[in-house]
């Protein structure tokens, strides 16, 4: 029997490498998908921003940017980004200045680099913010989960809190976010090694839940690290406003992109399923899309300043170049009662996204990524809010 499950594990990863670079969301039917490591699929980004979409006006914040991957408002009202290639800016808001912060040795080659990373719940009284990223030694890279001291606008001493964990040029995920239980979570992404999401003992293909000095939170289900498994690449995480629940967004390989309500000590599937399987040993997705659209950063929207849009669930895409907008079907989003696309392939690649306290939303271009068509002015950070009378 375990020479048989060994077998079929192997047999998975061989027959699924070749889709594992792919970013993609989930559907209904199997349609070939577009990779993120093929560029050649991309749409043509669009210089000119549009004036307005279903009442909403765009404006660019800052310009010049190199794959921004997080954005976090610090108390001042102004935007900590990180660049996947190590760099941390402070962007001074309105008026979108650039303010060096620090740089973070990073292996910025593919999908790996400077990744996500949240601000301490107590900041600036616990002056620190926690990074994950991919490093280099010699020659061998890994991704890591560090502490850092941020001072003014001066990025300090490093603590690691987690490290070792598998990387390679595709597939690192990562989002880092604290939840309302006061823990932070992380995402990771399998490595482009499948099989790695069914081993339990690896930190690979899994959402990590610790506290802050990276050790295993309160309740974890296996007395680890690990909160659930079976992920393929989730890049995008975001609390529900009610319940805490988190929720990720997750790449498929060619069909099959996820929204995944995360349940403590759940099997996701991969690569042993993707999608809806019904078999009772996976946790089922709650919305997926095939082909896949290469869902990116979440969020819940929970203020009143976009009419309509309180409660729901919103999130950027990469492949499919657009910013979209669920609506639960319940209280508990345990499914999708309808889905909005908004600005499609009108600024290309998107990974980021921050709300602010009224509700206005920051989008980050991921243009310069390797996999898209940058304009001059990529990659860039848009403001989106809605349209006042006389715009």
């Amino acid at each position: 029997m375990r020479f048989g499950i060994a077998l079929l594990m192997i047999l998975l990863a061989l027959g699924l490498a070749g889709c594992q670079e792919q970013e993609s969301p989930t559907g209904a039917t199997r349609e070939s998908a577009v990779s993120e490591s093929v560029p050649s699929d991309s749409k043509t980004a669009v210089a000119r921003e549009p004036a307005s979409e279903d009442g909403l006006i765009v404006e660019t914040v800052t310009t010049g940017l190199n794959v921004p991957w997080e954005m976090r408002f610090l108390p001042s009202g102004d935007l900590l980004v990180t660049e996947r290639t190590g760099r941390v800016l402070r962007i001074a808001l309105p008026e979108g200045e650039q303010v060096p912060v620090g740089q973070i040795d990073v292996a910025a080659v593919g999908e790996s680099g400077l990744l996500g990373f949240d601000l301490d719940p107590e900041f600036p009284d616990r002056p620190y913010v926690y990074a994950a990223y991919t490093y280099s030694n010699r020659g061998a890279t890994a991704n890591r989960l560090s502490r850092f001291t941020l001072e003014g606008d001066s990025l300090g001493s490093e603590k690691v809190l987690l490290d070792g964990i598998p990387a390679a040029r595709i597939h690192n995920g990562s989002r880092v976010a604290f939840g309302p239980d006061g823990y932070l979570w992380m995402t990771m992404g399998e490595g482009g090694r499948s099989t790695l999401a069914q081993d339990r003992d690896s930190l690979a293909g899994k959402v990590l839940r610790v506290d802050r000095e990276g050790r295993p939170a309160p309740g974890n289900p296996f007395g680890t690290t690990v909160f659930t498994w079976g992920h393929r690449n989730p890049q995008g995480l975001a609390f529900h406003p009610q319940t805490g629940q988190a929720f990720v967004t997750e790449h498929g390989p060619s069909d099959n992109d996820e929204i995944n309500g995360l349940v403590a000590g759940e099997n996701y599937g991969w690569p042993l399923v993707t999608g809806v399987a019904g078999a009772g040993e996976f946790h089922d997705p709650i919305y997926t899309w095939t082909p896949t659209i290469a869902p990116a950063d979440a969020s819940f929207y929970t203020a009143d300043l976009i009419p309509g849009w309180q409660g729901s669930f919103i999130f950027v895409t990469l492949k499919e170049q657009d910013l979209r907008r669920l609506e639960p079907a319940d209280e508990q989003f345990t499914g999708v009662s309808d889905e909005q696309i908004l600005f499609d392939g009108a600024f290309g690649r998107l990974r980021a996204l921050a709300l602010d306290d009224r509700g206005t939303l920051y989008l980050g271009t991921s243009n310069r990524d390797g996999r898209g068509n940058p304009t001059a002015e990529d990659d860039r950070i848009l403001r989106i809010r809605p349209k006042e009378p006389g715009n």
